[in-house]
């Protein structure tokens, strides 16, 4: 059975509570974003970038069966962090369950308060993207 979203949220939160200061948690965030599993160039398209990041990022999502499957990737390292908890967390669910997650790991890990103001925006973006795609699959 796979995790719930509330599950792997909790796990992050824990992930990043072994680290006591935000240079240990930029480098872990780094190490996520080298773990994400590769996009398919094919998907590097104008139309799978997510409008509102200051970095390029591209995000492409698929039905399988009742759930969505996201792939993305970013030029810049730590956007590519961010993303790739977004997918862990929300990849591989129906898109209701996706549309109803409360995604509080990102202030609980302290993301909001450590981040600059337009990566705080693009990780927004990064998410309603996200919802969009769940609504469309809907």
């Amino acid at each position: 059975m796979a995790q719930s979203i509330q599950e792997t949220q909790e796990e992050l939160i824990e992930e990043f509570g072994l680290f006591d200061d935000w240079a240990d948690k930029y480098e872990y965030l780094i190490d996520l974003g080298k773990k994400l599993a590769p996009m398919s160039d094919a998907y590097k398209t104008e139309e799978n970038v997510i409008k509102g990041c200051q970095s390029r990022v591209w995000l492409h999502a698929e039905k399988q069966g009742d759930l969505v499957v996201f792939q993305a990737d970013s030029e810049a390292i730590i956007v590519k962090g961010m993303i790739s908890m977004l997918i862990r967390v929300l990849s591989n669910h129906k898109p209701a369950d996706i549309l109803a997650a409360d995604l509080y790991f990102i202030d609980q890990i302290g993301m909001s308060q450590h981040l600059a103001q337009t990566r705080s925006n693009g990780l927004v973006s990064m998410v309603k993207q996200m919802q969009h795609y769940a609504l469309a699959f809907s």
